[in-house]
């Protein structure tokens, strides 16, 4: 449908928690998940990255993710994570809310996500390494939390050149 602004790092609606949709609220969320993908290929062509994008991150307080990675897109409506060990790593995260920034931090290394789909089918989805990751990083963003609010320590943090 369109591209949108993408909410910066600073912007208040980033740390409110969204709210759960409904079945009758689809056309909505139909909506939401064409600006999202429209958004995400706009950014990834601008800035050559991006897998992933929250609901919130398009002024949207909406518990939707939408997904595209390896040339497969993925649309999870109210998702709910279950961490399937405490094995965690440690990694370099980004955000389109704050390019070029990079923040250290601990993610699970596993878990499933229990989610609606479009056609508002219940759905699981069993992740790990990078995917479990790249999910836990949207999933916080429906609940108003940054990556540079899970830190590790003051000195986790770095600048990152993008090339255009």
């Amino acid at each position: 449908m369109s591209v949108r602004e993408i909410l910066l790092l600073g912007n208040e609606t980033l740390y409110r928690p969204s709210k759960e949709v409904s079945k009758d609220e689809i056309l909505d969320v139909n909506r939401v998940a064409e600006d999202l993908h429209d958004t995400l290929m706009d950014f990834r062509k601008r800035y050559g990255y991006g897998r992933a994008i929250a609901a919130p991150q398009i002024n949207e307080l909406l518990r939707i993710i939408y997904m595209n990675f390896d040339r497969n897109s993925i649309v999870l409506i109210n998702p709910k994570i279950e961490f399937i060990d405490d094995e965690k790593f440690e990694l370099w995260d980004d955000c389109m809310s704050f390019p070029g920034l990079e923040v250290k931090l601990l993610r699970h290394k596993k878990c499933k996500v229990l989610y609606k789909n479009q056609e508002w089918v219940d759905c699981i989805l069993e992740l790990e390494g990078d995917l479990a990751e790249l999910i836990q990083h949207e999933y916080d963003h429906l609940d108003g939390i940054l990556a540079v609010q899970r830190a590790i320590d003051n000195k986790s943090f770095r600048i990152r050149i993008i090339k255009r």
